[in-house]
């Protein structure tokens, strides 16, 4: 393989023998101006591990509430009790919710919100609860890393119990959410509220170790440097080597609109698909990276399946939250589309559940 910058021939040295990739690559992947060369050494990572497949899930989301103590500087959707838009759901609203598409086959609930304290911890195993009562067939994916932070203390129990009492209500797997990007200069100044680094790796591996699987994350294109883009994937890797809990990576563009960081302008297609294609080069020990046609579009989600990503996500149903940041990609799409969106850009689609198994 040729490339118009030279400094990629020792990383695809290293990509063609299956060696881990350093900081220094990630680096050097990252400061490229040769995007088509670092996509085809995450192509051909792709193609190694998962052919001329592309994977959707048929999923709905459920975000519960919007009220939120944490208040993030990035986040748009949070707001505070009694303010015009604040709403939380009572229990037997998301149950009406979910039945209003009971013809529909929804393999996965995807779940999470707000800080809301008004709220006690009943309150969410009752969630969990009647979420799998109507949908026994579903898997339930509830609760970033900071939720399950949050209903340890206020339930009074450990973290391992917390998760004990949260999988016995119906929690199957968690979202990758919450740490953003692990470096303590941007939390500090973005999140200083929300749980930081050691606590969400604490938080993940407790969740792991109970048989949980997660999904990972990583908000970019806010304040963030690239070595703290590197530095938080190395992060993951090495969590990933020690629980191996990890199902899929998503890089998450950042949406400015309607946030206090509305003076930075919204991504380029070129740092989405790089972001997308260093993922799947330096997670060397993760086996799905999903291209989140929400925040990038479904144009660019597309092109994204050639530059490392073997998921598109699913049809979503009704997203919230970063729509309210401004989002222009369509609230939720159908099983049709989703099959339409991948044969367009050339891949094979497959149904999947939550666990990748394949839905016939």
């Amino acid at each position: 393989m040729e490339f118009i910058d030279s400094a990629l021939a020792s990383v695809w040295d290293k990509v063609k023998a299956g060696q881990r990739l350093t900081f220094e690559d990630g680096m050097a992947l990252y400061a490229s101006p040769d995007l088509s060369g670092v996509g085809r050494m995450a192509d051909f990572v792709r193609r190694k591990r998962h052919g001329n497949i592309a994977y959707y899930v048929y999923n709905q989301h459920v975000n519960y509430t919007n009220v939120c103590s944490n208040r993030c500087t990035f986040c748009a959707f949070a707001t505070d009790e009694g303010t015009g838009n604040a709403y939380t759901w009572s229990v037997e609203e998301v149950k009406a919710r979910l039945m209003e598409r009971m013809d529909e086959p929804v393999r996965e609930i995807h779940m999470v919100g707000g800080l809301n304290e008004n709220l006690d911890f009943d309150y969410f195993t009752g969630l969990l609860k009647a979420m799998a009562e109507v949908r026994p067939e579903a898997t339930i994916k509830a609760f970033t890393a900071v939720e399950i932070d949050y209903l340890s203390r206020l339930s009074g129990l450990s973290l391992a119990e917390t998760v004990a009492e949260l999988k016995d209500a119906g929690l199957a797997m968690m979202p990758g959410g919450g740490a953003e990007v692990m470096s303590e200069r941007v939390h500090d100044e973005l999140f200083p509220k929300k749980i930081g680094r050691d606590r969400w790796l604490e938080v993940m591996e407790t969740v792991h170790a109970a048989g949980i699987p997660t999904n990972a994350t990583m908000l970019y294109g806010h304040i963030e440097t690239l070595e703290e883009r590197v530095s938080h994937l190395i992060t993951l890797r090495d969590l990933q080597d020690r629980t191996g809990g990890f199902s899929s990576f998503i890089p998450l563009a950042f949406h400015s609109k309607n946030t206090k960081l509305s003076h930075i302008p919204p991504t380029g297609g070129v740092d989405d698909l790089k972001n997308v294609a260093v993922s799947r080069l330096m997670l060397d020990n993760f086996d799905h990276i999903k291209a989140y046609w929400v925040m990038i579009g479904e144009k660019l989600a597309q092109v994204a399946l050639s530059f490392g990503a073997d998921d598109l996500d699913g049809t979503i149903i009704e997203e919230r939250i970063t729509h309210t940041a401004g989002a222009t990609s369509a609230k939720g799409l159908t099983r049709a589309e989703m099959a339409v969106m991948i044969r367009g850009a050339g891949f094979e689609p497959v149904e999947r559940d939550s666990f990748y198994n394949h839905i016939a």
